[in-house]
């Protein structure tokens, strides 16, 4: 920030200084009107001098007043930028500086097109390759059962779709992947480094982001017996990596933030024999601001984002015709299941579901994904969501599941059994009122007989279906991510709203009495 001078105001010292000198001039007229025989000839004259004088002296004043510089008189504001702070990448907007003092517009004489980037730009830490393109080299070995690679292709979108022929418009099939859910953070890496924000000048960026893939970095360490140590080896490094960083040292990590592309609780260990790395609980974590797909609802810097689906669309006219392709499809059956009992958990109630389903009497269609069935590869879940009104989604192995997203996309309309499933978690990407776009019926009630789903459902009319469904095509483009680099020209979608969210909270972070919310 260039410095605020602060001299006193000089009207204030000049009239100090001409006071005691206009009381000197008339005293000395007065006296002397007594001794000077012109005085007595011409009794005014004295007084109208001193009237010249005195409106002389204003005039001077006055004009000494308007040609001191803006911050001489307006101490409290920051001088305006200078040309020589522009980012590189915009060459035809000013950098924004970060400062918790008010900003001062530039001279109206200088015209400039609206600056997009009026919340602030992004730096990217070019962090060294063992924490993001080694990981995606050695994609064989992040997983000990199977080989990642082939889900962390196409810039984490995964292997083209197939076998869509005949179940969507053949224009979209070009538009859909097999992605993986734990490919966020890679397709976030791709997207920071080609957003329009972003530039290459750390003084002029309010955020700062870690391109750090923490999840493909524990996810080979999370099963066979691997220790805690193994599990937290890579965060240990990142955080000694960025202490040595000036931009962060100046803010202890309050305007940095990084994707961490599992659910919070991965990263969430507090006992060396508990699941996961203890990442979030160590030194230097505190402050960043994280992007997952599942956060804990008492933790401000837990910040939550849509589970990757298959569906990313190349340009706004994909969403506009997918958008109407589910509004006009034929749904055969009220409502349907997705997912795969666990014989292992007592009284399970996915699997409950699954039977509540099979004994529907035809108004539910169910897909049982034992084993792999529902793996990348397959469109039995998108057909199953395309032809039904509602889709059942209890919580999944944590209380978020994918299929909530695979679900929406599909234009079927989610019924959910626990608040943390959707409600606590997805306030920037759903509408703020559940009942506009979702059923929820709680679990105590299916488990003890008292309600009935198909009951439950089949109370809706035609045209509450039709308003709740078309809530949820209204809502499509936050879900997905599109597969431009640059974005989408007309529409925001679910990277584009989390990292406006992020720039607004890094910015109301330093405001003052901000306080966490």
């Amino acid at each position: 920030m260039l410095p605020i001078h602060s001299p006193k105001p000089p009207s204030s010292t000049t009239k100090a200084t001409t006071t005691p000198e206009l009381n000197s001039i008339e005293r000395k007229n007065t006296s002397s009107s007594f001794r000077s025989q012109n005085s007595f000839v011409f009794p005014n004259s004295n007084r109208l001098w001193l009237l010249l004088v005195i409106v002389s002296l204003q005039i001077i004043i006055l004009l000494m007043a308007r040609g001191l510089p803006l911050s001489h008189r307006r101490t409290h504001f920051p001088s305006p930028l200078s040309y020589d702070h522009k980012p590189v990448q915009n060459p035809a907007n000013f950098s924004t500086h970060r400062s918790k003092s008010a900003n001062i517009s530039i001279s109206s004489t200088v015209s400039s097109p609206p600056d997009r980037c009026s919340s602030g730009r992004i730096f990217v830490y070019d962090l060294p390759a063992v924490f993001n393109r080694e990981l995606l080299d050695n994609c064989a070995d992040l997983d000990p059962w199977h080989s990642r690679c082939e889900a962390l292709s196409n810039g984490g979108f995964g292997r083209e779709a197939a076998g869509l022929s005949g179940v969507i418009p053949e224009g979209l099939v070009p538009a859909w992947y097999w992605t993986d859910q734990f490919a966020m953070e890679v397709i976030y890496h791709n997207r920071v480094l080609s957003h329009e924000c972003r530039t290459t000048e750390p003084d002029s960026a309010m955020a700062f982001y870690i391109p750090f893939y923490a999840g493909l970095a524990v996810g080979k360490y999370l099963w066979l017996g691997y220790s805690s140590k193994d599990r937290d080896r890579y965060c240990e490094m990142m955080l000694e990596w960025i202490k040595d960083q000036p931009y962060w040292n100046r803010s202890d990590g309050w305007d940095h933030f990084m994707t961490m592309g599992r659910i919070t609780w991965d990263f969430r260990r507090s006992k060396n024999e508990d699941w996961g790395s203890s990442c979030i609980y160590m030194p230097g974590m505190r402050n960043i601001t994280r992007l997952l797909i599942e956060r804990n609802p008492w933790d401000y810097f837990d910040v939550v984002v849509p589970y990757p689906t298959g569906f990313h669309p190349r340009s706004n006219s994909d969403i506009v015709q997918w958008q109407n392709f589910v509004r006009n499809r034929r749904r055969k059956t009220l409502f349907c299941f997705v997912g795969a009992p666990r014989a292992a958990i007592k009284n399970d109630f996915r699997g409950l579901l699954l039977n509540h389903c099979k004994n529907a009497s035809g108004s539910c269609k169910a897909a049982d994904c034992t084993g792999s069935r529902c793996s990348n590869g397959t469109s039995v879940i998108l057909q199953t969501f395309l032809d039904s009104d509602f889709c059942l989604q209890p919580r999944g192995d944590s209380f978020t599941r994918r299929s909530v997203f695979d679900c929406m996309i599909a234009g079927s309309i989610p019924v959910f059994f626990w608040h943390r499933t959707a409600y606590l978690q997805y306030q920037w990407f759903l509408p703020n009122d559940p009942k506009s776009y979702s059923v929820f019926i709680h679990r105590d009630l299916v488990k003890n007989g008292t309600s009935s789903i198909k009951t439950v459902l089949q109370s809706y009319s035609k045209q509450e279906i039709n308003q709740m469904r078309e809530k949820v095509i209204q809502y499509i483009p936050k879900l997905v991510y599109a597969k431009p680099e640059k974005g989408l020209n007309n529409t925001k979608d679910a990277f584009d709203i989390a990292i406006d969210g992020v720039l607004k909270r890094i910015k109301e972070q330093e405001q003052p009495g901000f306080k966490w919310k």
